[in-house]
């Protein structure tokens, strides 16, 4: 793989891939292969298409191409068929053979395979008119279902590396003042203008500078930065190498979660490739520059999400946050200046390059533009991963991307930005998503993640689940931070089991405004979101805890009662399933459960098709 040496040979490059697919006509078949479609045997549907097409004698007409996430996780594993877009969902190996013949070869419709809108009934043949995807911008994500993440010709023939060539043609000031003019700012959770931090470390004279990407992705159920590693390693890896570039950083480090095989096996592939094709390594681009990047496997706490724990677990040290100034722009890793962004802040810095900053800020709100990917998961029709323009309304985003709220359930609350985010009630569902928008209702954009709460959801029992997740993430530095956030948690508990006073919640609100103040990092700063923003917006719920005894959703054990009521026809299930025998009763006849005996799990109301086991 020879080397490309100058951004003229870039374009002549481009243009041989480009041209080299256009002359050898080829309908190409974009299979799903990132982790979630994996789960679903991808792998498998991949192979029986290969071993279909050559079977059927399509060689020379279709070509398979394993993908990175296409983001409707829900519909998994998703075949995506080009160029007319046309989108099979669900499919299985069995399922290829009858594709293989009828679509590919006598270009049929398969209505089986299509996705069918639960709103109208419709079944969309196109990816573009299917609501997940319509009323998405996707910008990072939109190559994820056209790209061979193992490929960079794929990557170049859609454009790859031309930023970086023009960035290296304009020089390090005119790059920073582009992303300064861009207005991209850090989509790790802080929000803080990438541009900025890239000028502050270029000012720093040292005689050795570092890139940092961090790819820690600790959020329960986020999974945006694995995603876009996974499906576009190379965005990244120039998006570092420009930000290198400007700043006068040669070193940088990947530092990615150990839990995420699957992108560290992507990244190692693009990473050889990207050196072979002369984009990192010795003189880029013929430059004179010399940059070169390394893996480093993060243990999986989640406080190495904070920069300077992230700093001090590459330097081999225990991750715990440092006080701040200095700031890693002036002292970061091995007391070097280092620039620190995450995955999708590098991802972006490529396209703002290539298309000009104006492109970039014709998108969303004026202090946050651009767009921003979140992983839409819980109580939603169509959970995955979705990218949207900044300012979309969380009522948008909730209900016409993700279709609503299953079975009929009312829309209760939605958490946004991680463990540390608010919890934001149906009121605010007209909400603009934007960095500035979401922190002065009492949560915070994070990193992206968007949980979506029905009415069968305890926000008193929410906030306890997220209290007892950072208890144990804290990296015990800081008082406040390490006991404040326990007892936050024991108290929380209390209400939840029915044991709270008059004097619980003015505990918990003193509380809170001690851990926001004396804790060091933002994982106590910001940990008391969840108290506060459900303490705003569901104190009710907090109240009739304490005072009523009874929590209102019915799922806080120690305040509920199961009991079958009249509609119970006797058929038996939810005795057989109770794991305590706690259910009596004969066939056909009503059912009764021993109060005293029951533990309170909910199998017996899981299990019942009649409805008859109710809470109380």
């Amino acid at each position: 793989m020879a080397k490309i040496n100058s951004a003229k040979e870039l374009q002549a490059y481009k243009d041989e891939v480009v041209k080299k697919v256009e002359a050898a006509g080829k309908k190409e078949v974009a299979v799903c292969c990132g982790t979630g479609c994996q789960a679903y045997g991808a792998k498998d549907v991949v192979a029986a298409f290969q071993e279909e097409i050559k079977k059927q004698g399509l060689d020379d007409k279709v070509e398979i191409k394993p993908t990175g996430c296409h983001g409707f996780c829900e519909r998994g594993t998703l075949v995506l068929m080009h160029p007319e877009k046309q989108l099979y969902q669900r499919v299985k190996p069995d399922a290829v053979a009858e594709i293989v013949e009828k679509t590919l070869k006598n270009g049929e419709i398969i209505e089986a395979h299509l996705y069918d809108n639960p709103a109208t009934g419709e079944k969309h043949k196109l990816e573009s008119e299917i609501p997940f995807y319509a009323n998405q911008k996707r910008l990072i994500l939109s190559n994820n279902g056209e790209i061979d993440p193992t490929s960079i010709d794929d990557y170049i023939a859609h454009g790859g590396y031309l930023g970086l060539a023009k960035s290296i043609e304009m020089g390090p000031e005119k790059t920073i003042a582009e992303v300064k003019e861009a207005k991209l700012r850090g989509r790790g959770g802080g929000g803080f203008p990438a541009g900025v931090k890239w000028e502050l470390a270029a000012k720093q004279e040292a005689d050795q500078k570092y890139i940092i990407c961090n790819a820690d992705e600790g959020d329960p159920g986020a999974f945006m930065d694995r995603s876009i590693l996974e499906g576009n390693p190379q965005a990244v890896i120039e998006g570092m190498t420009i930000a290198a570039l400007a700043t006068g950083a040669d070193t940088a480090y990947v530092y990615v979660r150990y839990e995420y095989p699957l992108a560290i096996e992507r990244l190692t592939i693009a990473l050889e490739q990207a050196r072979e094709k002369g984009f990192i390594g010795e003189n880029i681009l013929g430059s004179g520059k010399n940059f070169e990047i390394k893996i480093n496997k993060g243990g999986g706490a989640f406080v190495c999400g904070e920069e300077t724990a992230l700093i001090r677990s590459i330097e081999g040290k225990t991750g715990i946050p440092k006080p701040k100034p200095p700031f890693p722009a002036e002292s970061g890793v091995f007391g070097k200046p280092t620039n620190i962004n995450n995955v999708e802040t590098y991802a972006n810095v490529p396209g703002i390059l290539r298309e000009g900053a104006k492109w970039f800020t014709s998108m969303g709100t004026e202090n946050s533009a651009g767009t921003k990917i979140f992983s839409l998961v819980g109580k939603v029709n169509n959970t995955g991963l979705v990218e949207v323009e900044m300012g979309m309304t969380l009522r948008d985003i909730i209900f016409k991307i993700g279709g609503g709220v299953p079975n009929g359930r009312k829309f209760k609350a939605v958490q946004t930005g991680g463990p540390s985010g608010g919890c934001l009630p149906e009121s605010k569902l007209d909400l603009k998503v934007d960095f500035d928008s979401l922190t002065q209702e009492g949560s915070m954009m994070g990193s992206g993640g968007m949980i979506v709460m029905d009415d069968q959801t305890c926000m008193v029992d929410v906030c306890k689940y997220f209290l007892g997740f950072l208890k144990f993430e804290s990296c015990g530095n800081c008082t406040t931070c390490r006991e404040g956030l326990r007892r936050l948690h024991e108290l929380v508990s209390l209400v939840a089991d029915g044991k709270g006073d008059e004097n619980t919640i003015p505990l918990i609100e003193e509380l809170c405004e001690t851990v926001e103040k004396g804790s060091l990092c933002a994982l106590g700063t910001t940990g008391v979101n969840p108290v506060r923003s459900t303490l705003k917006y569901f104190r009710d719920e907090y109240e009739a805890h304490i005072k009523d005894k009874k929590c209102p959703a019915g799922v806080c054990t120690e305040l509920i009662t199961y009991e079958i009521t009249d509609a119970c026809t006797g058929c038996l299930v939810c005795k057989k399933r109770c794991p305590e025998n706690c259910i009596s009763g004969d066939k056909k006849q009503k059912h009764v459960i021993d109060t005293d005996k029951c533990i309170k799990c909910g199998i017996c109301k899981d299990a019942c098709k009649f409805d008859a086991v109710r809470i109380f």
